[in-house]
């Protein structure tokens, strides 16, 4: 799959035909190579197999269906065999696939669904680009990327290095208490800068970024049955009802209402 991968970023220097840029036609599987990828993304195809997408660097866009799913580190994508789809990936990404054939392993999603990426899944992910040898087809890896929560928010990640930086520490531990003035004068820049360029490189202020990662991150943690109010504290929210509020306003839902709904989703 590693090759795969730098095969999928790599620059080709070759422009893809407007009418295929355009998605009129999905393009068919046999024209999947060299000359089908462009330097900046996909044209409108399909694949006749189940795809897991994720981007350890960089960020890229899949438009599936009339819609735009952003990925990045914390977010992956499953792309289910038959659904057409393009995408577009900035020039510094690294794209890494893993396909899944629709005989031997059941999906559970019949739509594009973004998934947020836990650490086991990153480092099963990371360790297989590193290997020499890659088993393809293998179970115990469909299952793991399987267990990938949907309904994860989008969390564009900034390229810059004062804001990355901070990204970095935040995705690694999103109960980090520090404000974006305490984060500005580790890093000797200003609050004002600091708070400029999570805007300008994401779209989102820094407190909204923040919010919809250590948001994310619950999601795991749920999951894996804490309860409520651990894993309020565990992600930096100050109280129990401040992180409900926040759920509730994103999600639609209560954290505990989440939870009843995704066990029932899982036994279905």
């Amino acid at each position: 799959m590693a090759e795969a991968a730098l095969r999928t970023v790599a620059p080709t220097g070759h422009e893809p035909e407007p009418e295929a840029l355009a998605g009129a036609e999905p393009a068919p599987e046999a024209l999947f190579d060299d000359e089908f990828i462009a330097a900046g993304g996909h044209p409108t195809h399909v694949h006749a197999f189940h795809q897991f997408l994720y981007v350890p660097l960089g960020r890229i866009v899949v438009t599936a269906l009339g819609r735009d799913h952003e990925l990045s580190p914390s977010v992956a994508l499953w792309i289910p065999a038959g659904i057409p789809h393009s995408a577009r990936f900035d020039p510094d990404s690294l794209v890494v696939p893993e396909t899944f054939e629709p005989e031997l392993h059941r999906l559970p999603y019949s739509e594009v669904t973004s998934v947020n990426v836990s650490d086991a899944q990153r480092q099963l992910l990371l360790s297989r680009m590193r290997a020499s040898e890659v088993s393809e087809e293998d179970p115990a890896v469909f299952a793991v990327l399987c267990a990938g929560h949907r309904d994860v928010l989008p969390l564009p990640q900034p390229t810059g290095r004062s804001a990355a930086t901070v990204a970095g520490e935040l995705m690694r531990n999103p109960g980090d208490p520090r404000t974006a003035s305490e984060w500005a004068e580790s890093l000797y820049t200003s609050s004002t800068s600091l708070r400029r360029a999570f805007r300008a490189e994401t779209g989102l202020a820094f407190s909204e970024w923040r919010t919809r990662l250590r948001l994310n991150h619950s999601l795991q943690l749920l999951a894996a049955g804490h309860m409520v109010s651990t894993v309020a504290a565990r992600v930096g929210f100050v109280s129990t009802n401040g992180y409900i509020l926040a759920f509730r306003r994103y999600f639609g839902e209560t954290p505990g209402a989440y939870v009843k709904r995704s066990a029932t989703r899982t036994a279905a």
